[in-house]
């Protein structure tokens, strides 16, 4: 795919956009419990996957989803500042579930973190709990993988593959990134 490529409307439907968000919901989920252990007066992460989850069960997507996205990213920030960097990452994780339902159609290699960012921060917040143990991270990203539904699977095959960067969230993303794309092209 070529830059004049990434100009390309992809198309999608609600109902995908509802998988996606359930899949991303999924995966952020687990961490939420880092957070709250490490930060427990801050509602803003539980908030928005509250917000998911009704737009994944048939809900319209709302302006409170939208916030409740940008409020967990806001709880990562206020995490990190107090050396919480697990729960950073649960924040990231779960303000990235709300963002899932606002995949842009565009053919661009950095809309796959709308699809695979809740997973890839999670899997992160797994690993920095035990103790930057990158094999934690690993299996993470395996039970993600088989998280995915085959409509997760074939939006995501509609988008570049994951780019370059990020540092080790960026690493997760691609391990996860490349792990679909085998399953889509072994089937």
């Amino acid at each position: 795919m070529n830059a004049a490529d990434e100009n390309l409307i992809i198309e999608l439907s609600m109902a995908e956009l509802r998988e996606v968000t359930a899949y991303a919901l999924a995966c952020a989920e687990p961490v939420l419990a880092i957070f709250e252990r490490d930060c427990p007066d801050d509602p803003r992460p539980r908030a928005v996957l509250d917000e998911a989850r009704r737009f994944a069960a048939g809900g319209k997507r709302t302006k409170a989803l939208r916030v409740t996205a940008l409020d967990a990213h806001r709880a990562a920030r206020a995490a990190r500042e107090t050396e919480h960097e697990a729960a950073f990452d649960a924040a990231r994780a779960a303000g990235n579930a709300g963002a899932a339902a606002y995949l842009h159609p565009l053919a661009k290699a950095t809309q796959g973190g709308h699809i695979l960012m809740s997973a890839a921060h999670a899997a992160r917040a797994f690993e920095l709990d035990a103790g930057d143990d990158r094999n934690v991270g690993a299996d993470y990203i395996e039970k993600a993988t088989g998280l995915a539904s085959p409509i997760v699977v074939s939006v995501l095959m509609r988008y570049p593959p994951a780019p370059r960067g990020r540092g080790r969230v960026g690493d997760l993303w691609r391990e996860l990134d490349a792990s679909l794309r085998r399953l889509a092209t072994d089937c």
